[in-house]
């Protein structure tokens, strides 16, 4: 690469055998590739001995020119690269691509501590978990236990848990953050760092079993169960999963059919029943189920922890994302699980079901928003880039108007989830329950109909590609085609519309008339 050339002997090499171009003062020697080159010869003969940055940067993303280094010979004399690559960790320049503070705002929020995280978190996600996304997103599997592990070993997973006692069953948090400095907006940038990965199928096999199913372990679980399965969760040498949802019933938990009935010694549970799209249920070694112990309703429910044992099976179930995120279908043919594996009370399931939702619901606002906000960056640049009519789509007003439209959507749910983030740093589990509900089922709701216009507006800017699965647009197809999981996932857009104005009604004057 320390070799030069002028435009003049870069045009000489124009032949099919002997086959230079030039990509942002980079000159490749394409020849050798040409026989390889997947959109046919024809495409590499047109631009032979030229400079093809923009029919380049039109059909392919720039982390592919890393991919071809290797045809790399040399510079154009005087000239330096004008396209830079994001470096790992680092904030992107893309107006709107990150939340106001990362731009450059003022916040109240934040401190030196949320910085130095996102650093770790970012680098840690750019290096170590995005070489393995597209993999994964494309052609699924268990995720390797020894990734998993190095997310465990880094603070990654017990960050993804919130702040809390758990977090001193790991060596250390990222940034070498302590425990008692570690708050819910730590939380919230575990969780967007994830979701910017822009791979939807991977990024919840990396643990949204987890953040689901251990906060119930953690509140109600005994002593006993804590030591014994926490460590090997929060390290990632283990996995779980939440077991709640059946075919017969969903957001009505009342009426599970799972039953776990007692042997004659009392000292075992037989449990027999089907459940799922049980998220990381294919390769989890625990499960948190819920079972019915005794009559109708909601007394009759109970939660067990489960260990993958005789009788228990996991089938992959096909949804519209990847397999990568291990979404089954569980049997349970007469389990046999011992009493002391009751998380709570017998007959006493769902409050330990209902505990978590406002903190579930909250996980999947930030994760939609900040998937949300990596498709408007995508967008915008797209926008940028793209020349049509020989002009950039840009100068077309109404893309100019469909991307207002977007960032001030995503600005505003933010804008709303960090308020609702800085009350769950300063009201206790109850003050939560009491004044946050509501809002948080609000929120969720009003996050996934952002996601819907945003994914639509996506799509006709970029057009096509946002309907092809590779290239350039690879991350808005992603989305457009699993975005909808947000809207059911912890309650449907529906139910959240009606608990949040219920929830208000709650505490509506009976003197107020207009």
């Amino acid at each position: 690469m320390s070799r030069t050339f002028t435009r003049d002997e870069v045009s000489r090499h124009n032949k099919a055998d002997d086959l230079w171009i030039v990509v942002d003062s980079v000159v490749f020697d394409l020849t050798r590739f040409l026989p390889a080159h997947p959109g046919g010869e024809h495409v590499l003969i047109e631009i032979a001995g030229k400079d093809a940055t923009e029919e380049f940067y039109s059909l392919h993303r720039h982390s592919i020119l890393q991919k071809f280094r290797k045809f790399a010979i040399g510079n154009i004399s005087g000239e330096a690269p004008k396209i830079a690559q994001q470096e790992n960790g680092a904030v992107s320049k893309v107006p709107y691509a990150e939340s106001s503070f990362w731009m450059g705002s003022k916040t109240p929020y934040y401190n030196e501590s949320h910085v130095a995280f996102r650093k770790a978190v970012r680098v840690f996600v750019d290096e170590e978990l995005r070489p393995h996304a597209q993999e994964y997103e494309d052609n699924g599997g268990k995720v390797a236990i020894e990734l998993y592990q190095k997310m465990g070993r880094f603070g990654l997973l017990a960050s993804r848990i919130g702040p809390g006692s758990h977090l001193k069953f790991v060596p250390s948090l990222p940034a070498g953050i302590k425990p008692e400095q570690f708050d819910s907006f730590h939380e919230l940038i575990a969780h967007e760092e994830i979701a910017r990965l822009g791979s939807p199928g991977f990024a919840d096999g990396l643990g949204s079993g987890l953040v689901i199913g251990l906060p119930p372990i953690l509140a109600f679980g005994s002593k006993e169960i804590i030591q014994k399965v926490v460590p090997s969760l929060l390290l990632g040498d283990k996995r779980v999963a939440l077991a709640i949802t059946e075919p017969y019933a969903g957001s009505d938990v009342a009426n599970i059919r799972c039953t776990a009935k007692r042997t004659p010694d009392g000292k075992f549970f037989i449990v027999n029943g089907v459940k799922k799209w049980i998220t990381n249920g294919h390769f989890s070694d625990y499960f948190v189920t819920a079972v019915r112990t005794g009559g109708s309703g909601h007394s009759g429910i109970s939660m067990l922890l489960i260990e993958r044992s005789d009788g228990l099976e996991t089938k992959q179930m096909k949804t519209a994302y990847s397999s990568a995120a291990g979404t089954a279908y569980v049997t349970y043919d007469n389990v046999k699980v011992p009493v002391e594996n009751l998380i709570g009370k017998e007959g006493g399931g769902f409050p330990v079901i209902m505990f978590n939702f406002n903190h579930e619901r909250w996980v999947i606002i930030a994760t939609v928003n900040r998937q949300s906000r990596h498709v408007t960056e995508e967008a915008f640049k797209w926008a940028v880039q793209r020349k049509v009519f020989g002009k950039p789509l840009i100068e077309q007003p109404v893309i100019r108007f469909k991307l207002a439209k977007m960032i001030a959507e995503i600005e505003s749910v933010h804008n709303w989830l960090e308020n609702v983030t800085y009350n769950m740093t300063k009201m206790s589990y109850k003050e939560q329950s009491l004044h946050l509900a509501g809002p948080i089922a609000l929120l969720k709701y009003q996050s996934t109909r952002v996601a819907h216009d945003v994914s639509d507006d996506a799509v006709q800017i970029l057009g096509g590609r946002a309907i092809t699965k590779t290239g350039l647009g690879s991350v808005v197809e992603g989305f457009q085609r699993t975005y909808k999981y947000g809207s059911i996932l912890g309650g449907s857009e529906e139910i959240m519309a009606d608990l949040g104005v219920r929830q208000a009604l709650k505490s509506f004057p009976k003197d107020a008339r207009l």
